[in-house]
Parts: structure tokens; sequence; C-alpha cells
């Protein structure tokens, strides 16, 4: 017989299922984010223990390795206080060759681009009309110097006649006027020959200045003319030459004290790179006004331009060598840093450490800088590599020569003293200090 089914025996209304009893979810997050936090701050402490202690200047502390630098001894020399400017060459003498007479032109005596001297034929005008001009002249001072004689000789006749009471005296009056008015005549015909004897000399054209010829303005066979804008040719002065430059007004008493106690203030020239010298010359003078839209003076320079290095209208720079200081502390530029202290070097120490000296800078030349005070002669200063240095870092002398021979940047990151080492381990300069 079969069994009767119960019925499936239901749970109290306020009694859930196990199958429906939910999961305690929060009470497994928030041990989890803990034990998370935890582990990160471990890791972060132990990190934070383990690294390096980083210097004030952000280079190595005294327990990393040893920076590779390069030092430099301090010594004595003269230093230039140098004026720097833009100049134009100015040739001293430019001379427009002009006809001073009309006439056709009959000959050209110079090569366009020749050296010429002063006296050298030119060119030449035909001077057959002057030469007419001039005999006729002297025919005529020929003519009234006869005519004079013979009042002269009537004068000397009627003066002892007067005397006799012979003739009247105002013949003898009359004859006197005419005698002044004959000698009046003469001499101008003697005006008239020596005007005719220039016109004839100025048919043949000479050089007034020694000088380079241009190119020809007018060719052979051209009637030519005083009035002419071109003229015939120009010729340019180019030994010797001057440049003309402006510096400010504040540097006007020191050139002019200079100048008026008897010093020769040296002048070079460099081409617009500034980097090749062209010629060397002198301080001349300076101008009698400041231009008042500037603030500055104009100031010429004379150099003997053997060379012809400078022409005309070409644009140099200049270097004035206004003062030279004698005997002081000079070091490189390079080496000279700016930071909290102010100016100063990283000077090398015997235990092959760095420390920083404060310095005080006078004037720069290049790329050498005066030093008034702060080192002295024979104190090594670090040149290349001070980038990651700081006071007391520990260091490792390396020469000029073994820094010229790395290839390329070879060091680790940690490493690197700075920018630039690729390039031969120039280090980048700092401010080369104040100039004047």
């Amino acid at each position: 017989m079969d069994q009767p089914v119960k019925p499936p025996t239901k749970a109290p209304p306020n009694q859930a299922s196990p199958k429906d009893k939910p999961r305690p979810r929060r009470s497994f997050v928030l041990p989890a984010l803990v034990v998370l936090l935890m582990v990160a701050g471990i890791v972060w402490w132990t990190r934070q223990g383990s690294a390096p202690q980083q210097g004030a200047g952000g280079g190595a502390g005294r327990g990393a390795a040893p920076m590779s630098i390069v030092p430099e001894t301090v010594s004595k020399g003269d230093i230039g206080i140098n004026l720097n400017a833009l100049g134009t060459v100015t040739s001293l003498a430019t001379v427009t060759i002009r006809s001073q007479i009309s006439g056709y032109l009959i000959k050209i005596d110079f090569k366009e681009g020749e050296e010429v001297k002063k006296g050298d034929l030119i060119a030449e005008i035909d001077s057959r009309p002057y030469e007419a001009t001039l005999a006729q002249a002297k025919g005529q001072l020929a003519r009234d110097e006869a005519i004079l004689k013979g009042a002269q000789v009537d004068l000397t006749r009627y003066q002892g006649l007067a005397a006799q009471n012979a003739v009247p005296h105002q013949t003898l009056d009359t004859q006197i006027a005419l005698v002044a008015q004959d000698q009046g005549t003469v001499e101008a015909d003697r005006a008239s020959v020596k005007s005719a004897e220039v016109n004839l000399n100025y048919t043949r054209i000479l050089s007034p200045i020694d000088g380079r010829v241009g190119l020809r303005q007018v060719d052979l066979g051209n009637y030519v003319t005083p009035g002419d804008t071109n003229g015939i040719v120009v010729i340019t002065q180019l030994k010797p030459i001057s440049v003309l430059f402006t510096v400010p007004e504040d540097n006007l008493q020191a050139i002019a004290k200079r100048l008026q106690a008897g010093a020769m203030l040296p002048a070079t020239a460099f081409d617009r790179s500034g980097a090749n010298k062209i010629a060397d010359g002198t301080l001349q003078t300076f101008d009698s006004q400041i231009d008042p839209t500037t603030g500055t003076i104009k100031l010429r320079a004379t150099f003997p331009n053997e060379a012809e290095a400078l022409y005309p209208n070409q644009f140099v720079n200049i270097r004035l060598l206004l003062d030279t200081h004698k005997d002081v502390t000079t070091m490189s530029t390079a080496g000279i840093q700016r930071g909290v202290p102010g100016t100063f070097v990283y000077l090398v120490n015997a235990d092959s450490t760095v420390s920083v000296r404060p310095v005080k800078l006078g004037v720069t030349e290049g790329d050498r800088v005066e030093v008034l005070s702060g080192l002295v002669p024979g104190d090594r200063v670090v040149i290349d590599g001070a980038d990651k240095l700081r006071d007391g870092a520990k260091i490792n002398v390396r020469t000029a020569t073994e820094t010229n021979a790395i290839p390329g940047p070879t060091k680790s990151p940690d490493q690197t003293t700075g920018p630039g080492k690729a390039d031969g381990g120039k280090k980048r300069r700092s401010d080369d200090g104040p100039k004047q």
C-alpha cells in the first residue's frame, strides 16, 4: 500500500531559512583595507630608510660616491678693461675726380682698382683750345707792355720840359694818368696769361691723394664739363683708414681722462661674428657733443690697414682697451657659481673634498675674470662638474685631457655632473660676473 505523503514542514514565520540568511560583507572589507594600508606603510617606510640622503643643493651626500670634477689653479696676471661697440669703417679721404674745364676726354691713364699716388696722371683733356687761348693772352700782354713803355718814355720827356716851363702842367698830368692806365692794362693781361696757363694745366687731371681707384664713370672720347655729377672716377684712401663707433656717455669721462694723460688706447676690429680679428689700431679722438636721442658719443679710431682688410662702409665690432689691471688674481669664468651664498666657487681641499668659498669679482675679459677677494693664487677651484656638488662633497679629480677623451655621456644618471658632457666635458657657464 502506498504510504501517505506528508506535507513539508514549514518554518515559523519569524525564523529565516539557512539558505535565505545574508552574508556579513562589511566584516570582510574593513579588515582588508586596514591590512593593505599597513602593508603600504611598511613598504614606504622601508624605501625611505634605504634611500640615500640628498644634500641641500640636490647633490650626492657625504656617503655617496666621489664626484668627478676638473679643477683649475688660481693664478696672477694682467686683465684688461674693454669696451665693445659696433663701428663703421670710414675713409679719411674720398675724392670724386671731376674736370675743372670743358673738353673732350682724349686719355684715361688708370686701371680700375689700382693704387695711385698723389700727383699721378688720371686723365687728359684735349688741350689745343687752351693752348691757343694762352698764346692769345701772351700776345695781348706783349702789345700792352710796348704801349706802356712808349707812354713811360713820353712821361720822362714831359717831366723835363715841364721843369723848363716848356709845356703846360696839364699835359704832364695827362701823361702821368696815361702811364698808370697802361700799367693797369698790362697787369690785367698778365692775369689773363696766368688764367690761361691754369686752364691749360687742368687739361691734365692728377690724383690729389694716395688711394685706390674705383670704377670708371665716363669713357674715352666723351665731352666732360665741370658740372658732371658722377665725375670721372672716385679715389678712396685706404691706408690709413678710420672706424667710427659709439659708446655710452657714462664711459666718456674715463676715456677723456686717459687721452688727456697721453695714453694711446688700443682698438681692435673684429668681423661681424666677433671671433676673427681684422686689424689693430688706436683711438684718435671723440666727438664734441653727445647724441641726446641715444645717450652715446661718437669716437674715431685709426688703423694703418696695410693689408687692406678694412673697406669703407664695412660694419665691424670694435674692442677698445680702456685700461689694464696689472698683476691681479684671475681665474676662469667657468668656475663662477651663483646661489644662496651669492657669488661663490667650489674650492678643492687637500682631503679630496670641496668647500663653498664666496668670492668678490672685478672686471671680465674673455673667459678670465678678476677676483678681488676670497681666493689667493695657488688655490684650486672646480671649473667642470660643479652642478651636483655640495659643501663637503667628496671628489675625484680628472684632467681636461681625460674629459675630452670621453666620447659621449657614458656615466649613469646619478653620476652626471651637468649638461654639456657630450661635447668635451665643458660645463654650462654661469654668469661671468660684473663687467665694466
